[in-house]
């Protein structure tokens, strides 16, 4: 399962971000760059923490990164409580946190504001903006600085059996009218983008701006009505965990999900395996492109490290084109290095390419403090207008309480 897959199921508010004498690092306020030739006979010890099921993957990038950086002993460990929840590990010690460790793109700025991280150097800024796209570079801009170092990318798309269609349907009620597909909406990393989509904004244009969100409109309550639309929907199956299961055992043709279960899709469905971006849906006013959140992994430097140029280094290197295609092979994570995406295996990947094509219509997850909340919130907001729990006479009401809420929050 995916990071922000995890985030949003959890609904669970994570522990509040306190001034633990992380406000800023004491050996300064700048994370120092890894490109320097100095790093290279750089003598030092730095701990890296990711998800438990990649520990094998870095510990191999690790040996490559010591054929450069032969004085700098690595360890690798998995995150306390997966990278899904880098901020409330970090938050409980950031001195004992590891020095370089795996985070969504929507903690960040949370983490910045707390101290937990610094901004870039500007070499290292430099290096980023060189070596990925610009979505990856916004997702880690937090206030016009760059806080950490994108490594991937995700986002929704549709996994299809070809022997069922050829080609898959271009707009959601030909799709469902064709064959059950499956989702989940207890999910509101998977269903909020569609407020996205019919018009709204989430902490406004630039994702930064505390009381941006507009999803209390009519765009939104025609949103609310959509999901309640979709229980009656007999080409729409709601199920949750048995998403994959139900996929093999023929219930369903089509699947709404992540490159994260790609490999896992291929070997149920073969030859006949699919894969493409979002469909079009009518939410009430016309035609509109589906779009769902786009997410980046990132690697962040912990402000407390006692080795910010040993671990500047690490994270940098681990951030890089060869890297990112190797974890790209081992764990199906999307490139977002500038040449990666151009590398010969991801061209003529379909899931790799279905995301990227995806990700030009999305949002990208917005990176406020206030995130927290939004996931807290937004999940039942969805679920209950789809199960007809919230009556469509009260459809204004709870979105004028969820906007006013996650305006509001200090996390």
């Amino acid at each position: 399962m995916n990071t922000w897959k995890k985030i949003a199921l959890s609904s669970v508010s994570l522990i509040a971000l306190a001034s633990l004498a992380a406000c800023g690092n004491s050996k300064g306020s700048e994370s120092t760059t890894s490109s320097s030739s100095d790093a290279k006979d750089h003598k030092g010890a730095v701990t890296l923490w990711v998800d438990p099921a990649n520990v094998a993957s870095y510990k191999d990038l690790i040996k490559n990164f010591n054929k450069e950086y032969p004085n700098i002993k690595v360890t690798v460990t998995q995150s306390p409580n997966g990278s899904a929840n880098a901020k409330q590990d970090v938050s409980k010690d950031p001195g004992q946190a590891a020095d370089v460790f795996k985070v969504p793109n929507d903690q960040l700025g949370a983490m910045a504001e707390a101290g937990y991280i610094n901004p870039l150097s500007p070499s290292a800024t430099d290096w980023v903006k060189s070596n990925d796209i610009s979505i990856a570079v916004d997702a880690v801009s937090w206030k016009g600085k760059l806080y950490a170092y994108p490594q991937d990318e995700q986002s929704n798309i549709v996994y299809y059996n070809k022997a069922k269609f050829s080609e898959a349907p271009k707009d959601w009620a030909d799709f469902t009218a064709e064959t059950p597909i499956g989702t989940d909406f207890t999910n509101s990393y998977n269903w909020y983008p569609v407020f996205l989509a019919n018009g709204t904004q989430l902490f406004g244009k630039d994702g930064e701006t505390v009381d941006g969100t507009d999803a209390n409109t009519k765009a939104g309550v025609q949103a609310m009505t959509w999901f309640a639309q979709q229980k009656a929907n007999p080409g729409v199956k709601q199920l949750g965990t048995a998403l994959l299961a139900d996929l093999k055992s023929g219930k369903t043709q089509a699947i709404l999900d992540g490159p994260w279960d790609g490999s896992t899709v291929k070997e149920i469905l073969g030859d006949n395996f699919g894969a493409t971006t979002l469909p079009t849906a009518d939410f009430g006013s016309g035609s509109k492109q589906m779009q769902a959140f786009s997410g980046v992994g990132t690697l962040a430097v912990n402000s407390q490290s006692e080795d910010p140029v040993a671990a500047s280094a690490l994270a940098q290197y681990l951030s890089n084109t060869e890297s990112q295609l190797a974890l790209y092979k081992a764990n199906n994570a999307i490139p977002v290095s500038k040449e990666a995406q151009k590398d010969s295996e991801v061209a003529k990947d379909p899931v790799a390419l279905a995301v990227i094509k995806q990700v030009e219509n999305d949002t990208l997850m917005p990176k406020m403090p206030q995130m927290a909340t939004f996931w807290n919130l937004a999940a039942p907001l969805i679920e209950n207008a789809y199960t007809g729990k919230t009556p469509a006479t009260q459809y204004q009401a709870q979105l004028d309480n969820f906007v006013k809420s996650i305006s509001s929050a200090t996390e």
